[in-house]
Order: structure tokens, then C-alpha cells, then sequence
């Protein structure tokens, strides 16, 4: 079995920082991929970055320059540093890891961490 778990999320106001992080635990051959998405009220899930096996990052347009994904591959975790927020980056925020555990290659996700950005 394994398990993402996300922290870090909050309320915030607009210009603020925060920065969650993500770690996967359990039978986890190897992580290939991982990455975090974002969920608002009545849109659907995007992708907000990710990064892989060798430090390639990608991001979505909106959050370029403000955002940045890291990881620890020693303790399997993944790290979105978040600043100069804005109002429209309130949403839940998924952890996603693409991965090699005892049934094969899986994607799995966390349970979401909500992030609020107002005054």
C-alpha cells in the first residue's frame, strides 16, 4: 500500500507565500514522476507543475515565475513553494506521483490540501 500525504496549506492574503509539501510512504519500488495539481470550486483538476526522476520541471503559465516544485528523493518528497499569490490560486492542491511499487508502474494521489488566498 502506499500513501501521499500533503501538508502545509492555509489561508493566506494575496502577495503571501506558503509551501506544502508531499511524501509518499509505503512499498515504493522507485518514483518517477511527481507533481501537483490544483482543483477550484466547479472547474476541473489542472496540472500547476511537476518535476522528474532528473530535476526537469515543467509549470503551468500562470503560476511561471511565482511557483517552484523541488523534491527530496532520499525521503521520497515533494515540495511546492508558493509566493506571490493571488486570489485565483485559491483551490485544493493534489500531490501526484507517478510510481514503481510491487504491482507495477501506478499513479497515485494524495487527499488534497486546501489553499485559500483572500483578505
Amino acid at each position: 500500500q502506499v500513501h501521499l500525504v500533503e501538508s502545509g496549506g492555509g489561508l493566506v492574503q494575496p502577495g503571501g507565500s506558503l509551501r506544502l509539501s508531499c511524501a509518499a510512504s509505503g512499498s515504493i519500488f522507485s518514483i518517477n514522476t511527481m507533481g501537483w495539481y490544483r482543483q477550484a470550486p466547479g472547474e476541473q483538476r489542472e496540472l500547476v507543475a511537476y518535476i522528474t526522476t532528473n530535476g526537469s520541471t515543467h509549470y503551468t503559465d500562470s503560476v511561471k515565475g511565482r511557483f517552484t516544485i523541488s523534491r527530496d528523493s532520499a525521503k521520497n518528497t515533494v515540495f511546492l513553494q508558493m509566493s506571490s499569490l493571488k486570489p485565483e490560486d485559491t483551490a485544493t492542491y493534489y500531490c501526484n506521483a507517478d510510481l514503481m511499487d510491487w504491482s507495477g508502474p501506478n499513479k497515485y494521489w494524495g487527499q488534497g490540501t486546501q489553499v485559500t488566498v483572500s483578505s
